[in-house]
């Protein structure tokens, strides 16, 4: 696919999100975890990122009921392995968790930050 094809893509994807989606994105954008830029839909390489933290390398992927099969299963192996071999750490929720557990969620997200290869200072006034 070309440049402008995944551009016009990012933005359709952006534009008819799913319901976890939308909760999870509601709590990650301006900065509302740990002052962090998340971006939703962005390009890397040949794949969209649900969500994508520049400064701390960290991708956020979440995957409905068709991930459980094993081509698809089969085709996020190979793509977490591109990420990862690019120095992003990537983590996989399912639409299921984000709705149903956000807490614990949101928690591992907030692990993972301050706790990675790339840490991510936290705001004045908030504890580890």
């Amino acid at each position: 696919m070309s440049q402008l094809g995944l551009i016009d893509l990012c933005r359709r994807l952006r534009a008819n999100t799913t319901n976890a989606e939308s909760l999870l994105w509601r709590l990650l954008r301006a900065r509302q975890l740990m002052g962090v830029k998340f971006r939703r839909q962005h390009q890397f390489g040949p794949y969209i990122l649900d969500f994508y933290a520049h400064e701390a390398k960290l991708a956020l992927e979440l995957d409905g009921d068709g991930h459980a099969r094993p081509e698809q299963q089969a085709r996020d192996a190979a793509r977490t392995e591109f990420l990862e071999a690019h120095g992003l750490t990537v983590l996989r929720f399912s639409n299921r968790e984000v709705l149903q557990e956000t807490e614990a969620v949101l928690t591992r997200i907030w692990n993972q930050l301050s706790t990675s290869p790339h840490p991510v200072p936290l705001p004045e006034g908030e504890g580890r």
